[in-house]
Formats: structure tokens, C-alpha cells, sequence
């Protein structure tokens, strides 16, 4: 069983940052692709950012240059910094961990979600 747990999330005048983290812990024999999703009131659930085992990136058009997503492998660890934070960044947002056990098959795990408001 693997365990998903994000931090980090609070409210934030429009204009500021948070630092946003993602562990997951468990039975991992290796990490695959980690990724950021949000999900705002009345909204379907969006990717902000992926961040491949290789490094490879991808962002959502509305948080390019201003969000940096980057993990620590060894600590199986996902962060997202956010800066010139707005309004409509306000949402629930979620990290997707895929991974692999030891026998080899893949598997994708959600953490619990962590809150961010942006006060206009």
C-alpha cells in the first residue's frame, strides 16, 4: 500500500507564494511519473504539473512562469513553488504519484488534497 500525503497548501493575498509538497511512502520499489492536479469549486479536476522520472516537464498554459515543479527522487518527494499566486489559482490541489512495485507492474496513487485560497 502506498501512501500519498500533500502539505503546504493556506491562504495567500494575490501576489505571494506558497511552497506546495507531496510524499509518498509505502511500497515503492521505483517512482514513475509525479504530477500536480487542482480542482476549483464547480470545476473538473485539472493538471497543473507533471514532472517525469527523467525530468521531462509539463504545465498547464495558466501557471507558466509562474509555478516550478521539482522532485527529490530519493526522497520520493513532489514540490510545487508558486509564485505571482491569482484569484483564480484558488482550488483543491492534489499530487498523482505513479510507481512501481516489485514485481514490476505500475501503479498511480492520489493524495487527500491540500487547500490553497488567494484573497483578491
Amino acid at each position: 500500500q502506498v501512501h500519498v500525503v500533500e502539505s503546504g497548501g493556506g491562504l495567500v493575498q494575490a501576489g505571494g507564494s506558497l511552497r506546495l509538497s507531496c510524499v509518498a511512502s509505502g511500497n515503492i520499489f521505483a517512482n514513475n511519473d509525479m504530477a500536480w492536479y487542482r480542482q476549483a469549486p464547480g470545476k473538473q479536476r485539472e493538471l497543473v504539473a507533471l514532472m517525469r522520472s527523467g525530468g521531462a516537464t509539463v504545465y498547464a498554459d495558466s501557471v507558466k512562469g509562474r509555478f516550478t515543479i521539482s522532485r527529490d527522487n530519493a526522497k520520493n518527494t513532489l514540490y510545487l513553488q508558486m509564485n505571482s499566486l491569482k484569484f483564480e489559482d484558488t482550488a483543491v490541489y492534489y499530487c498523482y504519484a505513479e510507481y512501481y512495485t516489485v514485481d514490476y507492474s505500475r501503479h498511480g496513487s492520489w493524495g487527500q488534497g491540500t487547500q490553497v485560497t488567494v484573497s483578491s
